[in-house]
This record gives C-alpha cells, structure tokens and sequence, in this order.
C-alpha cells in the first residue's frame, strides 16, 4: 500500500510518502491550522508538498492538522487533496487524534500535547471520549511553552525577575515594554511569540526562580488538565518539543502526581507509521 502522512502542527508540518511500510521520501513544509489561517494560506502549503513530493498515485492520505475541522472545512480539504493527489482515499483528523494515535494506538489511554501550545483527550483506542478544554494561550494552554513565556513575561515587566536572569534576557532579546506589548498583542501569532522564550527559560531552569515557574507551569497542567481524567486507570502519553526538552522535569513530576506514563515522543509522525502501516 502506498500513503502520504502528513502531521501538521501551527508551526510546521511532516510529511512522509510510505509504501509497504518503507518511507520513500520525506518533507518539511509550513504548517497549518485551520481554525486561524486562510483555506488560500492552507492551499499553498498543500500545494507545495504535492509539487516537492511528486508521488504519483497514493492508495491513502492522512492529513492530521491543528485546528477545529468543521464540515465546510472538510470539504475543502477533501476537494483540494483530490486535486493536488491522486489519491483513491483522503482521511482529515485534527492534531490532537494525531498525538492520541501516536502514543495509545489502538488501546485506550490519554494523549496529551505539549507543545508552543497544550492539548489533551481521553482515547478509547478508536476515537476521542472526552477531552478537558484547553482554552487556548488566553484561556489555558497549562503545560505549554507559550504558557511558561507568558508567565515570564509578565513577572518580567513587572520587576519580579531576578536581576541576572532579566539581565541575560535584556541582553538576547528586544525586551523593552513596547516590544513586548507589540509581540503579545499585534503579531502575526501571539501565542508563538510567547512560545520562543521557550528555549531561552529552559537554559536558565537551574535557577531557582525559573526552576519554579517551569514545574509550577507543569503542575497547572496536571491538576487543572490531567487529573480531570480518571488517571488511576490510564497511563499517560506525551507529545511535543516541548515535553521532549522537560522530560527530566515533568516525568518525576508526573510520578509525584500518581500519574503513569506510558511513553513521550517529540512529534508524533513515527507513531503515525507504525499506526497505519502496522495494524
């Protein structure tokens, strides 16, 4: 069988042509999320990977992408798929049944995103039972790196920074309150923009202060998000760079908390594979 699986986060997407469980080739291109960006914007990135790819007749593609997929949405990506591929069989699901596939397969559990951004579900091995709102950067978001950015921030224009930690930020980053204001409130993706100091707080997590902030970021996310779950009866899987990079903090949190996982993957595409090609 011969398939394209493309994950699709904000940010970036992964694409990968597969046959007979073999990937033959393998893209990076733009990511998508369809709740905020224009089906035009969406379009180009498709287009790209169909013109980059040039797979000639694919049995299936899955097509896993941010955002809510409303029936109008669907139609338009079915009908765009069907004209960029020629494809026997389009599949559309959101991110988030991405991640839950990735790490549970087909056994129940709960998946968890955390990336620039957070998300959650209760999986029962075929489809998404329950799910715990994130709400966004705004809202929610508990866990993520825009989460952690924003916390920072704001201690930052308000002088609750230590002064080494707000000397070295001062010293990498256009940190004047203007700036800020512009990034947070009138750039191109806000919630990316919080989310790029992501890095930068993680080289500073043996500071006491931003030690804190990091796990206090993580224990939000477990006891506002995760331990709405019946977490006594189902482990845990993570997916996201973010997760990734904090493994050594937000694992022995997580077992402080009672809570078992059941593995952590960096993006969710390998699970993708191994979900599709081998059932």
């Amino acid at each position: 069988m011969r398939m394209i699986i493309c994950e699709a986060g904000a940010t970036k997407a992964d694409w990968r042509l597969i046959e007979s469980g073999e990937q033959l080739a393998q893209l990076s291109t733009a990511g998508t999320n369809v709740s905020t960006m224009k089906m035009d914007a969406v379009a180009a990135v498709i287009r790209e990977a169909a013109g980059q790819l040039a797979a000639g007749p694919v049995d299936a593609i899955y097509y896993y992408t941010a955002g809510v997929l409303t029936d109008s949405i669907l139609a338009e990506l079915d009908s765009l798929f069907k004209s960029c591929f020629d494809a026997q069989c389009v599949e559309i699901q959101t991110d988030l049944v991405a991640s839950a596939r990735a790490v549970c397969g087909r056994e129940p559990g709960i998946a968890a995103i955390l990336g620039t951004g957070s998300n959650s579900c209760r999986w029962d091995g075929t489809q998404i039972v329950s799910q715990v709102r994130s709400g966004g950067f705004i809202l929610g978001d508990e866990g993520s790196g825009a989460r952690l950015g924003k916390l920072f921030l704001s201690d930052y224009i308000k002088g609750l920074v230590p002064a080494d930690v707000a000397e070295d930020f001062a010293g990498s980053f256009d940190a004047s309150y203007a700036a800020i204001v512009e990034g947070v409130y009138r750039s191109a993706s806000p919630s990316g923009y919080l989310g790029s100091f992501a890095p930068f707080l993680l080289k500073h997590r043996d500071d006491p202060y931003v030690a804190s902030l990091i796990r206090g970021n993580f224990q939000d996310f477990i006891v506002r998000i995760l331990k709405k779950y019946d977490t006594d009866a189902y482990s845990v899987g993570l997916v996201g760079g973010f997760a990734w990079a904090c493994g050594d903090i937000l694992l022995p949190l997580l077992e402080q908390n009672g809570i078992r996982v059941s593995g952590i993957s960096k993006a969710p595409v390998e699970g993708l594979i191994r979900y599709h090609c081998f059932k």
